[in-house]
């Protein structure tokens, strides 16, 4: 949930950040489900979401970019609009952040900054199950420098750590599930 969560608000904010104002729900509502079929069927994520999302009644379009996020991993799909390339690179690297938010005293990303998050992407062991790859291939994509990446999924997980933390409470009833 937590991470269904984190994306979710990381996509408003970057909707907002790149001038899609009126898409913000849009790719906020993508960033919460695109890994809908992850935690019941791990082996075949990316096979069942569009048959899930399709009969919940999303759009050919939605379900475009749900499937695109995991592009040359369990999908072919490739990012095509700016909103699927804002995922396929935010995806892996919000984990990224997440996994060093939790070693620090105050468990918080309020207090981290770019060069602490690049000390732990060089780090290969460090959060091992996030792929360095995809996250520079999404960089790529999206035209931007590593640390510009680092720095604009930092602020978004940062403007939205409440929130997320918030609805895990309500959810889960922990505050980090």
């Amino acid at each position: 949930i937590q991470h269904a969560l984190t994306v979710e608000g990381v996509m408003r904010y970057m909707a907002l950040d790149q001038g899609y104002n009126d898409e913000k729900d849009f790719w906020a509502q993508v960033g919460l489900l695109h890994d809908i079929d992850f935690e019941r069927w791990p082996e075949q994520h990316c096979q069942k979401a569009p048959k899930l999302l399709k009969e919940a009644g999303f759009s050919d379009g939605f379900i475009h970019a749900v499937q695109s996020h995991a592009y040359n991993s369990c999908s072919d799909i490739a990012p095509e609009h700016q909103m699927e390339k804002v995922l396929y690179a935010v995806d892996e690297l919000t984990g990224l952040i997440g996994a060093a938010a939790l070693m620090r005293p105050s468990k918080s990303v309020k207090d981290m900054d770019t060069k602490s998050i690049r000390k732990k992407f060089k780090s290969r062991a460090f959060a091992a199950g996030c792929s360095r790859d995809v996250i520079i291939a999404g960089a790529e994509l999206l035209g931007w420098e590593l640390d510009e990446l680092f720095a604009k999924t930092l602020s978004a997980m940062a403007a939205d750590e409440e929130r997320v933390r918030d609805e895990l409470l309500a959810h889960t009833g922990e505050s980090n599930a």
